[in-house]
């Protein structure tokens, strides 16, 4: 049991679903939306307030700029794409606090929140305190 407990205490250390983003973004400044995917797609549509990072254009150089004492919640498309775990191991690696979100942006809008973009979608809007 000890092995089982271990295990779910590690992913939800690692992921958060789209309820826990919103809820971060409501009650703190700490969490901050990482979008994985190439340019285009963070142009069509994206989680507010979010930043775009593709995961194949990180480097110790592109991201110098990002606060470490931040909290990186790494997002693409959703289950059928790996772009936000790809991005998450290295932001990882360069040493970052960083999470991921289950799901991916499609996921978010299956949770009913808005979407920010060219093709932008309504829903439910945090009041960002940043």
């Amino acid at each position: 049991m000890n092995a089982q407990i271990k295990f779910y205490k590690d992913k939800l250390t690692y992921e958060m679903d789209p309820s826990d983003l919103y809820e971060a973004f409501e009650t703190n400044t700490s969490y901050i939306a990482l979008d994985t995917r190439k340019a285009f797609s963070y142009e069509k549509e994206h989680i507010p307030t979010a930043i775009n990072i593709p995961h194949r254009e990180m480097t110790l150089k592109s991201i110098a700029h990002l606060d470490k004492t931040k909290t990186y919640v790494c997002y693409c498309d959703g289950i059928g794409c790996n772009a936000s775990t790809k991005g998450a191991l290295k932001m990882t690696k360069l040493g970052f606090k960083v999470k991921e979100l289950i799901g991916g942006i499609e996921w978010w809008k299956l949770d009913g929140y808005a979407t920010s973009g060219k093709y932008a979608t309504s829903g439910a809007l945090f009041n960002c305190s940043c």
